[in-house]
């Protein structure tokens, strides 16, 4: 009988302690506030977003296989999220972004960021994050209308995007 009450009250406190977090990932939060370092030395923060535009942001790792499927798809149509800003962010060294950049010629597209978080891990911490591709997309007011935080295809984020 005490081990069964006992079990109860620990199910509780662990139910109480995992619910009683602010989850990040809900609609209608705020883009969090990050700084990332970028493959020319420059840095580039939250603050920099442009306003009225929705931000589609990923979080990914340039050598892991989900993210590359992802980006390999998104970059077939990537042409669809001109009018919004794409904030690229990773954990991994300023010279896997460089390779990165030009695996995917982003500098060719003038709303697209990619950078490094280093090892702040602000936004990986921020989302809760133990796996890569992560998505999150803001509306054109900076609150999140949507995210993934399981590999998602390209066609869903886009069907929802045109949505926002």
């Amino acid at each position: 009988m005490k081990q069964i009450f006992l079990t109860v009250i620990v199910s509780l406190l662990l139910f109480t302690v995992a619910f009683s977090q602010v989850d990040n990932s809900r609609p209608g939060a705020a883009i969090p506030t990050f700084k990332i370092l970028k493959s020319n030395g420059s840095y580039f923060s939250s603050n920099e977003i442009k306003k009225n535009n929705p931000t589609v942001l990923i979080y990914f790792a340039p050598d892991c296989d989900h993210c590359i499927k992802l980006m390999d798809q998104l970059f077939k149509k990537i042409h669809q999220f001109d009018k919004a800003n794409v904030v690229m962010v990773t954990f991994k060294a300023p010279n896997d972004v460089a390779w990165f950049e030009r695996k995917y010629a982003t500098s060719q597209f003038p709303n697209i960021i990619v950078g490094t978080e280093g090892t702040s891990y602000v936004l990986r911490n921020y989302y809760r994050l133990d796996k890569t591709p992560f998505v999150a997309v803001y509306d054109k007011k900076g609150k999140l209308a949507f995210s993934y935080k399981n590999e998602p295809q390209a066609e869903e984020i886009l069907a929802k995007f045109k949505k926002v």
